[in-house]
């Protein structure tokens, strides 16, 4: 899969400028983290590559402008979970969680298309993986904010894209349910998915084969999660207050 290419992108918010002539080869078919102190730009970093913030600069998607992908183009290949906090803003109203899940459907239906059987197929698939199935009946504002992560990650995996944008993917989710989460990450990054996560849980981002560090003053480092350069930059964007060491073949951080 080819990668993501940003060349001099320039994002604000309002009046602010977030991030400044950013150049950036986000590797095509593996798992990256964006890791980096609050308010250092990550969630508009990750915003803008799903297509959701306007950007001065290029962003290449597979060689394509990203301004330039038709949207229902953009929704099939992207597939976007922000933080559950917007999400929940968003959806607070009468929705069934079946429902909630079959719209990752929608970029792949036609106006007022009622779902085929592939699509409630790969919904149901999706649903049973996140382990929400049992929940399809409920309301969507009738659940726990760790039932309705996972109902959002259903509709994430339910749209099949090949690129896979998450912003606080663990959020709210208890320890077994995170490591179900670590799992279905492995399995996109097997299918040869693009996935780009922000996380600010460091040791499941260690387990990303790349990491992106922002700082304050922009992209701090990018490299191999197992390189000790990367290690090393780590320890120094959070002025040294975290400590990295090996346990059972991963990475644990702990602060100081």
């Amino acid at each position: 899969m080819s990668p993501i290419e940003l060349r001099n992108v320039s994002l604000s918010r309002g009046n602010t400028i977030v991030l400044q002539n950013i150049d950036l080869t986000i590797p095509g078919g593996e798992w990256t983290s964006i890791v980096g102190p609050n308010g250092a730009g990550k969630s508009t970093l990750v915003q803008a590559l799903a297509g959701l913030l306007s950007y001065e600069g290029s962003i290449q998607i597979g060689g394509a402008e990203l301004r330039s992908i038709a949207i229902k183009a953009r929704a099939q290949q992207i597939a976007w979970l922000e933080q559950a906090t917007a999400t929940l803003d968003s959806l607070d109203f009468a929705l069934r969680v079946y429902e909630i899940a079959m719209l990752g459907r929608l970029p792949h239906q036609n106006w007022l298309c009622i779902p085929s059987e592939e699509d409630c197929g790969i919904v149901e698939h999706a649903m049973r993986q996140t382990d929400v199935w049992g929940l399809r009946e409920r309301f969507f504002n009738q659940l726990s904010g760790g039932e309705r992560q996972r109902v959002l990650l259903a509709r994430l995996f339910a749209v099949q894209a090949s690129i896979v944008l998450m912003d606080e993917p663990i959020a709210n989710l208890d320890p077994p349910h995170q490591a179900d989460w670590l799992q279905w990450q492995t399995a996109l990054s097997d299918q040869g998915k693009t996935s780009i996560t922000v996380m600010h849980e460091i040791q499941f981002a260690l387990q990303a084969e790349n990491l992106i560090l922002l700082g304050k003053k922009g992209i701090h480092h990018q490299g191999k999660s197992n390189d000790p350069l990367t290690h090393q930059a780590l320890i120094d964007l959070f002025d040294g207050r975290i400590e990295l060491t090996k346990i059972d073949k991963r990475w644990i951080v702990l602060a100081r």
